[in-house]
């Protein structure tokens, strides 16, 4: 049975900060193959933990494999049962195939300090 995936995308990358993501990219995992499904934008959803929650439940994925994400973020995707995989970097269709091969482990990486969600800079780390 097949199962979906998200990932946070920058260009072909996988977009580090979690919350501030601009696109998820989904694809379908069917044994050991990564099929792109679909771009999802998450302009107005950043930061917003039962938002993107919802979107993702709502598009059928079981599955988010990311960066580092905070630890409200993993609250709210677990309360709909979606599982957070984190720790991942690189590109993004090389990330869904790795997953797909099992090579994929989480790491656990959460973001254990406390800033703003509405700076605009990067201060060399990576939740959300």
């Amino acid at each position: 049975m097949a199962k979906k995936i998200a990932i946070p995308t920058n260009g072909e990358v996988l977009d580090a900060h979690f919350g501030r993501a601009a696109a998820f990219t989904v694809f379908e995992i069917e044994g050991q193959t990564a099929r792109l499904v679909e771009v999802l934008s998450t302009v107005g959803l950043q930061h917003q933990h039962e938002g993107l929650a919802n979107m993702f439940k709502n598009k059928g994925v079981e599955v988010l494999v990311c960066g580092g994400i905070g630890g409200g973020m993993i609250n709210g995707l677990n309360a709909v049962g979606l599982q957070v995989v984190s720790g991942a970097s690189g590109r993004v269709a090389d990330v869904a195939q790795a997953y797909a091969e099992g090579k994929v482990v989480s790491t656990g990486s959460v973001c254990q300090h406390d800033h703003g969600h509405d700076h605009g800079h990067d201060h060399g780390h990576s939740c959300h």
